[in-house]
């Protein structure tokens, strides 16, 4: 059975760190192969986890919607079929964890034929796996979309401020708004110096959202950023990847 954890939120709020510990510690788990999926169209999900990204499944969509335009299409291979060797191709492989990105927005033209087929493409692909992680983009487009499969639980990553937390609170409306199945919407505050304050606490109250956990201001996570080192290469008692280990602990058991 797969588990499916999403992360959504709006921009700068770490939604790609967070993301990053929560890779790591599942691969560390040992009971299943883990899916990372970047819904991001920026895709530097790949740079935090140190792995090498060649295509993204945006790349697949536009390469096969040219060489249908140009009836360039393999011999004997329907289009469906193709763009799923070529998604399978596009997968990059790791030890205990593999990665896909779905890439740039659509181009002009309709693509909802081609994102129907990628969404089945997708969902195969995921069901193969026993945890899919998804780092979505602000607007939750592959969410509204339904090109990525239901979740079990969608962590809405805000900064330690009550604006940031309005704006998960928007994030947790939208997702039911659009109908999507979530099992649990689950609030990361990420970036806390100390202690919540009164109103911050009352903020999250009042858009009725569940604290998973906080995590720590870490200035080990910026140096790393900063000369370009894998996020998930964070020393074990690094602080930022304990908060988050304690928190899948919990949600896991």
């Amino acid at each position: 059975m797969t588990t499916t954890i999403a992360l959504a939120g709006k921009g700068g709020t770490g939604k790609t760190t967070i993301t990053a510990m929560i890779l790591r510690h599942l691969r560390g788990r040992g009971d299943g192969s883990v899916l990372a999926i970047d819904a991001d169209p920026s895709a530097n999900l790949n740079s935090v986890l140190g792995l090498e990204l060649e295509n993204t499944v945006g790349d697949v969509r536009e390469e096969t919607a040219i060489r249908v335009g140009a009836g360039a299409m393999p011999a004997g291979m329907a289009k469906r079929d193709y763009l799923e060797y070529r998604i399978n191709e596009s997968l990059v492989e790791s030890r205990g964890l593999d990665l896909i990105a779905m890439g740039r927005p659509e181009g002009p033209g309709c693509y909802c034929a081609a994102n129907h087929v990628l969404r089945d493409c997708v969902d195969r692909l995921s069901g193969s796996y026993r945890y899919v992680v998804i780092d979505n983009e602000a607007g939750l487009e592959h969410l509204s979309r339904r090109t990525t499969r239901d979740v079990d639980y969608l962590f809405l990553v805000s900064d330690p401020t009550v604006r940031g937390v309005i704006a998960a609170g928007r994030v947790a409306r939208l997702v039911g708004e659009l109908k999507t199945r979530v099992g649990k919407s689950l609030l990361v505050l990420n970036r806390v110096p100390g202690e919540l304050n009164v109103a911050l606490r009352d903020e999250i109250q009042r858009q009725g959202l569940d604290l998973a956990g906080t995590v720590p201001l870490d200035p080990a996570v910026g140096s790393y950023d900063a000369e370009g080192r894998p996020l998930v290469d964070l020393p074990e008692d690094s602080p930022v990847y304990a908060a988050v280990k304690g928190i899948m602990d919990r949600i896991l058991i």
